[in-house]
Order: C-alpha cells, then sequence, then structure tokens
C-alpha cells in the first residue's frame, strides 16, 4: 500500500481537548477524526486496526461453538417498555420516533431483542445450549464523553448471548466463553486482569471482567502478586473476627456541639475514629414498592460500599438519604445519627469487622449529642452483619497477600445473567421431563473500539503510537528516505515486493517528502517494524528499525525477510 495513496492526516500538535495519551496520538497519528462531541470517524489506518482485532474475536468466538449474527441499531422502544428497561435506563438512551410518531431508540444492548428472537425460534431443550454474538456499533447518549474514543455516544461492541436449558448447559457456555476471552485478549497482546466483578443494572451473577491496567482507567482495581483481583466495588479482605477485651460500660449521653463528622466527633469526645461507629442512612428502592429506609453502620475510619449493599438487599437502587429524609425516619440530620431507638421501619446493616467491638460511640439520632459506650444487643439489635466496606490499600486478600490498587479501562466483562429477560418475554423450552422453563441466559461483552484505547495507553510514548504486531494496521513500513533517487524507489518496491511475498502487509511512504518528516510520521502511525532505505541502496543494504524498543540494525536485502521474521517474533513475545 502506497502511503500516498491513503488517507492519513498526521498533525504535529494534539487538540486542546485532548486530555489522554492515547486521545493524543490517535488524532495526531490520523487514526481518528471527531465529527461530534462522543462521535469520531475511524480513518483507514484505524480501520484495518479494528478489522485485524474483529478477526481475532471470530476466531476464538468459532473456537468457542458462538455463531455470529446481526441485529438491529434501531429498535422499537416496546421491547423495552416490555423489560422496563425504557424508562429505568436513564438519559443515557437515544430515544426517537419515526414519521408515523412511532417510538424508536438507538440500541446500547440488545438483550431484548435476542431474547425476543430466540423465543419465537427455540421451543425444545435438544436445541440448547446455543451462544449467539455480534459486532456492532452501539448508542449512548453520554453526559460527558472524553478521552476520545474510550467514551463515546457510539461505538463498536461484541455481544455474545448464551441460552440454555439448565445449569450445566449455561455453565459450560460461560465456562467457554471466559477461555475465549482469555485467549482474544492474549492474541492481542494486552497486559490485563481478571477479576471479580458486578453485573451493574443488567443483573445476573457470577460476573467477571477483564480490565487493562491504565493511568486512565475509569475502575479501580484491587489485586495482589498472587491471583486475586477484584474490581472495588465487589472486593474483599481476610476477615478474622476479634472480640474486644473489657466490661461493658453504662451508656452515656454527651454533648458534641459542632461535631459533624467522625473526627470531629472523636476529638469532641477524645476516642480514635476507629472506636466511633459511624450510621449511613439510604433509601432502597424496590420494585412496585415505596422507597424503605436502610442504616448501615461501620468502623468510623471505614467507607460504606453502595454495591455491597444494594448487592445484599437486591434493590433495584440505592439512593444517599437527604437531610429531610433523615429528620423524617430519625429526627435527626446527619452527623448526630444512630441506631439506637430507630423506628422498625428502617433495616439496620452492620459490618462484620463491627463484630466483637464494644463499648462504641455512636450518634444519638438528637443534634449535637453523641452516645458513649454502645454496645450491641444490649442498647440495639442489627438486622444484619456482612461486608459491607470498601477495602483500603495494604489490606490482606483473601489470598493472604497485601491488596494493591490500579486504575483500569473494563475491555470485557461476562456474568451469568439468569431467566429475569426469558421470563419477561416468555423465552421457554420444553424440558426433558416435557415441562415448560424459561431458557438461562447468559451476557457476554467486549467493548471493540475502546480496546484501541486501552492499547495505546498501554503501548504508545511521546513519539507517536506503538501497535503490537496482531493488531497493527500494516507489518511493516518501508521509507525510501529520498523518493527523488531512482534506486532508492527502486529497491523501495523491490524489498516491498518480496516481503509482501512472503505474507507480509506493507505500508510504503512513497511521498515526496523531507526525511524528517517521514520519520516523524511512522513514529506517530507505529507500525511494528520500519525499514529504510537510504544512501546504502546501492550496496543494497537497509536499515531496520523496531519501533518498540528504538533498536536499529543493517541488513543486506537478501537477508532482510529472515531477519524481520526473527525480529517480528521476538517483539510478539
Amino acid at each position: 500500500m502506497k502511503q500516498s495513496q491513503m488517507l492519513i492526516p498526521t498533525q504535529k500538535e494534539a487538540p486542546a481537548d485532548a486530555e489522554v495519551l492515547s486521545h493524543r496520538m490517535m488524532v495526531r497519528a490520523g487514526y481518528i477524526y471527531q465529527v461530534s462531541a462522543g462521535v469520531w470517524a475511524y480513518l483507514p489506518l484505524a480501520y484495518r486496526v479494528i478489522h485485524k482485532i474483529e478477526q481475532i474475536i471470530r476466531e476464538e468466538m468459532d473456537k468457542a461453538g458462538a455463531v455470529e449474527m446481526l441485529l438491529p441499531g434501531l429498535l422499537p422502544a416496546d421491547l423495552w417498555k416490555e423489560s422496563g428497561r425504557y424508562e429505568a435506563y436513564g438519559d443515557n438512551l437515544f430515544k426517537l420516533k419515526d414519521r408515523r410518531e412511532r417510538d424508536f431508540i438507538l440500541g446500547p444492548t440488545h438483550e431484548e431483542t435476542v431474547t425476543s428472537i430466540l423465543r419465537d425460534a427455540i421451543h425444545s431443550y435438544k436445541k440448547l445450549p446455543l451462544v449467539v454474538y455480534q459486532l456492532q456499533d452501539k448508542y449512548r447518549d453520554e453526559d460527558r464523553p472524553r478521552y476520545g474514543i474510550l467514551r463515546g455516544k457510539e461505538f463498536e461492541m461484541l455481544d455474545g448471548y448464551s441460552f440454555s436449558a439448565d445449569q450445566a448447559g449455561l455453565d459450560q457456555a460461560y465456562d467457554l466463553q471466559a477461555k475465549a476471552y482469555r485467549n482474544i485478549f492474549d492474541r492481542i497482546g494486552l497486559d490485563y486482569k481478571v477479576i471479580l466483578a458486578d453485573s451493574g443494572t443488567m443483573g445476573g451473577k457470577n460476573s467477571q471482567e477483564f480490565s487493562a491496567p491504565a493511568a486512565i482507567g475509569e475502575d479501580v482495581i484491587a489485586y495482589t502478586d498472587g491471583d486475586y483481583a477484584a474490581n472495588l466495588e465487589k472486593a474483599t479482605t481476610k476477615f478474622t473476627p476479634t472480640k474486644q477485651i473489657g466490661e461493658e460500660a453504662e451508656l452515656t449521653k454527651k454533648a458534641t456541639p459542632g461535631a459533624h463528622t467522625v473526627d470531629e466527633a472523636a476529638e469532641s469526645l477524645g476516642l480514635e475514629a476507629s472506636q466511633i461507629l459511624k450510621s449511613m442512612v439510604f433509601l432502597a428502592k424496590f420494585e412496585g414498592e415505596e422507597l424503605k429506609p436502610v442504616m448501615v453502620l461501620m468502623r468510623g475510619n471505614d467507607e460504606v460500599n453502595e454495591t455491597k449493599v444494594a448487592s445484599y438487599l437486591g434493590c433495584e437502587e440505592l439512593l444517599m438519604a437527604s437531610e429531610e429524609d433523615t429528620e423524617k425516619y430519625l429526627g435527626a440530620h446527619p452527623g448526630s445519627l444512630g441506631p439506637i431507638g430507630v423506628k422498625e421501619d428502617v433495616t439496620i446493616l452492620a459490618d462484620q469487622h463491627l463484630q466483637g467491638m464494644i463499648n462504641m460511640a455512636l450518634g444519638a439520632n438528637d443534634d449535637g449529642y453523641h452516645y458513649i459506650n454502645a454496645n450491641f444487643n444490649r442498647d440495639f439489635k442489627v438486622d444484619q452483619f456482612g461486608d459491607f466496606r470498601t477495602v483500603q490499600e495494604g489490606e490482606t486478600a483473601p489470598d493472604g497477600l497485601p491488596i494493591k490498587f490500579t486504575n483500569g479501562i473494563e475491555i470485557g466483562h461476562i456474568f451469568k445473567l439468569g431467566t429475569h429477560y426469558s421470563e419477561v418475554f416468555g423465552a421457554t423450552v420444553l424440558d426433558q421431563n416435557g415441562r415448560d422453563v424459561p431458557m438461562i441466559m447468559g451476557c457476554y461483552g467486549i467493548g471493540v473500539s475502546r480496546l484501541l484505547s486501552a492499547i495505546s495507553e498501554q503501548n504508545a510514548d511521546e513519539n507517536g503510537l506503538v501497535w503490537p504486531q496482531a493488531v497493527a494496521p500494516f507489518d511493516i513500513h518501508v521509507i525510501p528516505v529520498n523518493a527523488k533517487k531512482e534506486d532508492q524507489m527502486a529497491m523501495a518496491e523491490e524489498i516491498t515486493a518480496n516481503l509482501e511475498e512472503a505474507g507480509y502487509e506493507v505500508l510504503v511512504d512513497d511521498r515526496k517528502e523531507r526525511a524528517g518528516v517521514k520519520f516523524a510520521d511512522a513514529d506517530l502511525i507505529g507500525v511494528p517494524i520500519r525499514v529504510t532505505v537510504g544512501k546504502k541502496a546501492g550496496e543494497g543494504i537497509v536499515e531496520i528499525k523496531i519501533r518498540k524498543t528504538g533498536e536499529t540494525l543493517e541488513v543486506h536485502k537478501e537477508e532482510l525477510a529472515t531477519n524481520i521474521a526473527i525480529l517480528l517474533k521476538q517483539t510478539a513475545e
């Protein structure tokens, strides 16, 4: 491919709004072009990378027994109204009407669509398990599109769905997908972690997230140097119950004027923050029910993990109570709240690390007052102890090793969805005993376009992009230093023909540009191997440069293909 015939609009400067490395370099290297906020064009180089990723995905999906299909991006709103997500999905949903005033949406995901198809197409357990997937653009009306193509309004995803008649079929499909995802990310050349995760608004359980460590990642990964890794929303510590030694003292109410935080209360009472019992109040939303108040008790130096609380309750949504709410249910404002004397309609949850503690200080539900020497069972009761806290870096993980934190970009997510959608849409089959049972679903997704950002964040440098061989737009970038020199151009054409015959994809910079411009553009574009044809062309000698390491070596043209094969193998490793 001749560079003069390609659309590669490289730029010396990055856009002013490009906050992160991947955004800056993909724009500067001529891979992407912003059409509107959160809406991007993938120019020829980026499109070639996407095609490479798609091919790897298709090959691994084939091995896992999944079959490809294509669902519409324009969906009738009735499907989403039937599932309840038309309103629940919120402002991120693109809603529109056709000329006959019928409601439609642009699909951000396709559970409703694929379930309705399987409902009408499959009626017997003998046709299951079945795994289908698609590679398609999705649409979400992001409030704050950012980081280039990492978080946009339109993006490409692999989304797959498994349908089984029993749990064994679901487990089999899930395990095959988990293996396929690892193979995909291994082949691409990504550094990634497989972590325990929350299924979010999709529901379901047995959730694994695939995350690429990167400074701009919006998720925090808690991991160890062993086998443990989890999303911060799901991470746990190795818990050993402890029992404080001492006698239960008399419950006493003390004035704590102006103490609205744990630290202020601790200072006022002359205690450590860890001896303060912090009371957080939420409102839990359950389908078809009024909001229910929930109090969560924590050690003063711990933070409530709202995802864990919501997961335990099984609620649709967990809202932080306002000052008006706390006054309504507890008769006090935040800063003086506690579990003593609360009404029976308030569910009280306590973090497991509180077990064994005695003589705690806590809010008295009276502004400006706290109790000291409060004890479980004697002074108040809780409905359930459990893991409701956010872990902290340095604590001991379940595998016995210290927890570390890193930011990560979510690149894939798989989970066992269950029967929610099949029950809503009546997607049932006859089982071996002739009974009508709902299909059990699994859900699987990879952010195809955001993989470009993840790869770039992990590999780019100050000079430009550095693509792993498996997904690079070209294998080799041939650069004749001076396009006006006939011997250089002739040699460039000769070695290009030989390399292409050997199976390589080659980009030839045939432009009549200065050598400095060509080399700078080559670094920006980031092809793994650069071959420079310069002053020694008459001697049949060229220079090879490895983009990743910057190493160079001179070889004779007859040895070029052999040396490149060795170098590409080394860079892949």
